[in-house]
């Protein structure tokens, strides 16, 4: 079994190697690494240059945005995983190895969702952890439930059972994905364990809030889409209830202080 995972760069240089030194397996020959890059203007390239030897491809054009790039990245990688790295984040040591041990153990899932660790700028924790909870389409649909690009990997099969990313979406275009493999019958998997790093800074997308106008925008249309597909409407009331106790759920604190401490060996499928 083999892993592809695609990263997307524009104009991350102060953390780009990082993230391109934490994709890595102990077979290297299972690894399938794609890095596409729009057309930085900082140190990127010199660093993609540095590194070429890291890479099964290296794709250097314009896009029409993130989506975009990583739909052209997923169309030059061939392999049986799927997975994918912000130029800004990392994944945990081991990480890789974990993920292929697992689908090779449970044929039976298509995505799998792990934990993350939320880091600030120079890469130090500044949170615990955060473990995944189960799917709840509803819950997404109406901002009570979030999944974790840096601790997501799924099967290329599920993947092309849709229209890969939506290229229209420049802010969440990592949940529309989930959202589009679960309606198209993804089988679930979890585990309590850190397998990616999330930095959050001012300058970052989520640390600076500039595009929360299209994040609005996004949530709404995707909500239309899990309502069009035969889920209930929240009511405004129900709404509010369950962003709180999403916020506030004691297990998943729970999880995120002891259970994702676990050795790889003990994780499990919930």
């Amino acid at each position: 079994m083999t892993i592809g995972i695609v990263t997307i760069s524009y104009n991350q240089a102060k953390f780009l190697e990082e993230a391109i030194d934490s994709v890595s397996v102990s077979d290297p020959a299972r690894l399938r690494y794609v890095i596409v890059d729009p057309g930085s203007k900082d140190e990127s390239r010199s660093i993609i240059e540095q590194k070429r030897g890291h890479f099964s491809r290296v794709i250097l054009e314009p896009d029409r945005g993130p989506a975009d790039g990583l739909n052209k990245g997923f169309d030059a990688c061939e392999a049986d995983i799927y997975g994918y790295l912000n130029s800004d984040d990392r994944f945990v040591p081991g990480a890789l190895d974990f993920v292929l041990d697992y689908f090779d153990a449970h044929p039976d899932v298509d995505i799998l969702f792990g934990g993350i660790r939320i880091v600030d700028e120079s890469g130090r924790a500044k949170q615990r952890g955060r473990a995944p909870d189960k799917l709840d389409l509803r819950k997404l649909a109406y901002g009570a439930y979030f999944a974790w690009q840096q601790s997501t990997f799924f099967r290329r099969s599920i993947y092309e059972r849709t229209s890969g990313f939506n290229i229209a979406n420049r802010v969440t275009w990592d949940a529309e994905l989930v959202v589009d493999m679960a309606l198209a019958g993804a089988r679930l998997g979890y585990v309590n364990k850190v397998l990616g790093d999330f930095r959050i800074y001012p300058d970052s997308i989520t640390g600076s809030q500039r595009l929360s106008k299209a994040f609005i925008e996004n949530s709404a249309r995707i909500r239309s889409k899990i309502l069009d597909a035969g889920y209930a409407p929240m009511s405004p009331r129900r709404e509010k209830f369950e962003q709180l106790k999403y916020k506030l759920n004691p297990m998943r604190h729970l999880r995120s202080t002891f259970g994702m401490r676990m050795p790889a060996r003990a994780a499990r499928a919930w």
